[in-house]
């Protein structure tokens, strides 16, 4: 299959965000290009997926980067 279908993120903590995209056949990346990798993020507190590109249900090709906006979760 050379396709994906982009999964649905925002909601999702980092990790799972992660591993949703992995198994859809995309890979997940931070927006910011400077930012520590995302399999790194090992800073305390639960990060939570507030946006992402492309959204969810677009067909990408397979392994394309879908870029997420992540922010520490308040509760």
């Amino acid at each position: 299959m050379t396709h994906a279908e982009v999964p649905h993120l925002v909601g999702l903590t980092v990790p799972r965000a992660r591993e949703a995209g992995h198994a859809a056949g995309v890979v997940v990346t931070s927006r910011d290009p400077d930012g520590p990798p995302l399999g790194a993020l090992t800073w305390p507190g639960t990060w939570i997926v507030t946006g992402q590109d492309p959204a969810a249900g677009r067909r990408v090709r397979r392994g394309a980067p879908v870029v997420i906006d992540f922010e520490e979760s308040q509760t």
